[in-house]
């Protein structure tokens, strides 16, 4: 097939399959403000969305979430001073408060508002160093304008009608395909590949360790443990990574986002139906 002909049908394709769904079931309100105040540089926001292929994706992961984006702030304010007059144009207040995410277009900045009709998650990496941060933000921000992997949105297509004779050992592999092309990402390989570039893990296979570990003395309890944990730790591919493994990790929090995390539940201020 000519280079042209295969691209136009990549993009008639693509616009089928990212086409919204009329029955979206949103179960929580997102309280905006309060999403502005809580999240945090790094946090990683997941969604349930609302496309054709997200059914696809949450099936194929068994999961609620479909897309994950992270959230860099006014990351883009700060290092593009000259750009802010354009910022603050396009997103308005929300320029303090975007996000990075692989879309049909490529990777793009856009504002932490736009999910705010949607089913969302903000996951938070336990214990992640300034450092490791900033490395973090300086990879996902410099994705900007890299194009979206086309191919693995094809390759998710022919899940939708076969999609329940998969077995469940293969869903998981169902979705690593994708064109290997260095400039071609996924939303959730985007982010997998800037976390695991400064060893912080998602969801790695563990081995325990086979030779106990040394009796402790007291001055090891007195100084900061740095010795290697014992068990050994395995990468996932990042192509591998879904929007569901973030959510399931034991590395990050899941940060709430309603009056239970502010200490002001009670319960018996609710009045039942």
């Amino acid at each position: 097939m000519p280079r042209w002909l295969r691209k136009k049908v990549f993009n008639v394709a693509a616009r089928v399959l990212t086409k919204p769904r009329g029955n979206y079931n949103r179960i929580l309100p997102t309280d905006l403000e309060t999403l502005r105040l809580t999240i945090r540089k790094g946090d990683v926001v997941l969604v349930d969305g609302d496309q054709r292929v997200s059914e696809v994706i949450k099936y194929l992961t068994q999961s609620s979430w479909s897309h994950v984006a992270l959230y860099v702030g006014d990351e883009l304010l700060r290092r593009f001073p000259t750009r802010r007059e354009e910022l603050v144009r396009l997103h308005g207040q929300d320029a303090q408060h975007l996000i990075i995410e692989a879309l049909n277009e490529g990777v793009v900045a856009s504002p932490l508002a736009k999910y705010a009709g949607f089913n969302t998650r903000v996951c938070r990496p336990h214990g992640l160093q300034r450092d490791d941060l900033q490395r973090i933000l300086n990879e996902v921000l410099a994705q900007l304008g890299s194009s979206y992997d086309l191919k693995n949105l094809l390759d998710l297509a022919r899940y939708f009608f076969p999609v329940s004779l998969i077995p469940r050992r293969f869903r998981r592999r169902a979705l690593d395909f994708g064109s290997g092309l260095p400039t071609a990402v996924m939303c959730s390989s985007l982010i997998a590949r800037a976390f695991q570039n400064v060893g912080f893990p998602i969801l790695p296979a563990t081995t325990p360790a086979t030779t106990p570990r040394p009796r402790r003395r007291l001055r090891d309890y007195l100084r900061r443990p740095s010795d290697p944990y014992p068990a050994v730790f395995r990468r996932e591919r990042p192509t591998l990574v879904t929007p569901r493994d973030f959510d399931l990790s034991p590395y990050f929090e899941i940060v709430k986002l309603n009056g239970l995390e502010a200490g002001k539940f009670d319960y018996r201020r609710i009045k039942w139906a």
